[in-house]
């Protein structure tokens, strides 16, 4: 079952999931700041979707503005980034797809395309 963690006042959540809906595909929502994804669970996306782990965070968002995190991330291990990441799903780059076969954070319409159709 394809997952897709979204925050439910983001615009470009919504678009996703109209998207998906409008290509009739099924799908489980789930609320990035009520049940965000753990350290082992990012590590485990993180891996499957063979991309590099900056992709993985809110770049635009108000607390990674606020804790400067552009400025200390190059300096930081993978674990102090998945520890950042855990602890706050406002952190995560959403929506976060995850299908049977790889995870696409963001939502890019052809990325998406290719992945489920």
């Amino acid at each position: 079952m394809t997952k897709v963690y979204c925050y439910a006042r983001c615009t470009t959540c919504k678009k996703a999931l109209k998207w998906l809906d409008d290509n009739k595909i099924k799908y489980e929502m789930i609320d990035i700041k009520e049940d965000h994804p753990d350290g082992k669970t990012l590590r485990e996306l993180h891996k499957k979707s063979g991309l590099p782990l900056k992709r993985f965070f809110n770049t635009s968002g108000q607390l990674y503005r606020e804790m400067e995190l552009s400025k200390k991330l190059p300096d930081m291990s993978e674990d102090e980034m998945y520890k950042i990441l855990s602890s706050d799903g406002m952190l995560v780059k959403r929506p976060l797809l995850i299908t049977e076969d790889t995870v696409i954070p963001g939502f890019k319409e052809e990325d998406w395309k290719n992945a489920l159709i």
